[in-house]
């Protein structure tokens, strides 16, 4: 087995074999993982994936340094800072996502930290040697689960998330819903909020917009082909017209405790969207059948347990096809001691899933469990991507354990 070792600022990496057995019982998979850790040390609990310098390789970034593939060579984004084993502290790197935004050619980094504190984005210099200059986005990214994806179906990514008011202690319970685009005439200039929700009034709190806010996703739960955000409180309508200044309106619904990603996928064949989530700091893994519409015009939903014992603090989940047979998984693992040793099952394995999903002639989706890793676990956001260009989907990740790239391979 070949093991590098990088001996440059406490960094180290080194080709892994595959996950031992996993201690729950799960079923065997046709398809094995081969786990490269980058770095042992505790540098984020976000990480993207693009191709840095434009070498033609995808490099893995996650606010702290940038790996260059393929010996996965560490540079710095910004200054390094030790945060220690994390076992009583956090990174200030909770989600992170690539976009080239000053649209120079080159793969800049949208950077979420601590929630309630200000997100910005990290200029690439097309430099190695040099830092990444940071631009603010805004004053204040609340939920602990902001997205960045296509929610306008106009093939632009947009930020969602809530956000405190300026001028305000930032107590996290002022929030209001919104997404947020760059300025079209400034890259570097604060992004433009467009409303999802009005601001919270005294007495009324807008729903998943506290600074510690759990659960945020986005999927069209009325079928109107048109994605809506969704929250454990329910979900915002997106409008016929989304011109960026009309709020959307809210339908309450239960959807379940403090969850991560939330999906919406017709789990009963029934035709209606459901929901799909899991908890971000306890034991569960759920879906919420979604059911008629009642006298207030709202539909109801129903949880329905999937997992309770398997893992906890499952604090980020992605919903992508691993297998290729056209059904969409669930990949998902623990966030290794997301509060130290504060919640369920925090000292357990940092496992890795992924739940192969099936469909039977009742048009209903079943999950099958099978190990990706036992050693690595989640962040609060982490990637599947195909990262070395063979088609097949692999797992990033960058947290307490360090900051590992799983290559998926085919017996």
């Amino acid at each position: 087995m070949r093991r590098l070792w990088i001996l440059s600022a406490g960094l180290c990496a080194a080709a892994v074999a595959g996950p031992s057995p996993a201690q729950e019982p799960v079923s065997p998979s046709p398809i094995t993982w081969k786990k490269t850790v980058l770095d042992r040390k505790f540098r984020s609990e976000g990480v993207a994936v693009a191709d840095v310098n434009k070498d033609g390789k995808k490099d893995v970034m996650n606010g702290e340094y940038w790996y260059e593939a393929p010996e996965w060579t560490p540079h710095e984004m910004q200054p390094p800072v030790d945060h220690k084993d994390g076992l009583g502290n956090y990174s200030r790197v909770f989600a992170c996502w690539a976009e080239d935004l000053n649209k120079d050619g080159y793969p800049d980094l949208i950077v979420i930290d601590f929630p309630g504190a200000p997100c910005y984005w990290l200029e690439n210099p097309k430099d190695s040697s040099k830092h990444w200059t940071r631009h603010t986005i805004w004053h204040s990214a609340c939920n602990e689960t902001p997205q960045y994806l296509d929610l306008l179906g106009t093939g632009q990514r947009v930020l969602i998330m809530g956000t405190q008011p300026t001028g305000k202690k930032q107590d996290g319970n002022e929030g209001q819903m919104a997404y947020f685009t760059p300025d079209p005439k400034d890259p570097n200039a604060l992004w433009i909020l467009h409303p999802i929700s009005p601001p919270s009034e005294s007495g009324k709190t807008i729903p998943g917009t506290n600074r510690f806010s759990h659960g945020l996703g986005v999927g069209d739960i009325n079928g109107d082909g048109k994605g809506d955000v969704i929250c454990t409180d329910g979900w915002w309508e997106q409008p016929a017209k989304a011109d960026g200044t009309t709020p959307w309106v809210f339908h309450p619904a239960n959807l379940g405790p403090a969850a991560s990603d939330m999906y919406a996928v017709d789990m009963d064949g029934d035709g209606l969207a459901d929901v799909l989530s899991t908890s971000a700091h306890k034991f569960g893994i759920w879906w919420h059948k979604q059911g008629p519409t009642e006298k207030n015009g709202n539909p109801k939903f129903t949880t329905v347990e999937l997992y309770k014992d398997l893992l906890s603090e499952t604090h980020a989940a992605h919903f992508v096809d691993i297998n290729g047979d056209g059904l969409k998984d669930l990949v998902t693992g623990k966030r290794w001691w997301s509060h130290g040793r504060g919640e369920p099952g925090s000292d357990k394995p940092a496992m890795i899933y992924w739940f192969q999903a099936s469909k039977g002639a009742d048009k209903k989706i079943t999950f099958t469990p099978h190990v990706i890793d036992d050693d690595s676990g989640v962040g609060t956001q982490f990637e599947v991507t195909d990262i070395n260009g063979d088609g097949l989907l692999d797992v990033v990740v960058s947290n307490k354990k360090g900051v590992k790239v799983i290559i998926q391979e085919r017996k």
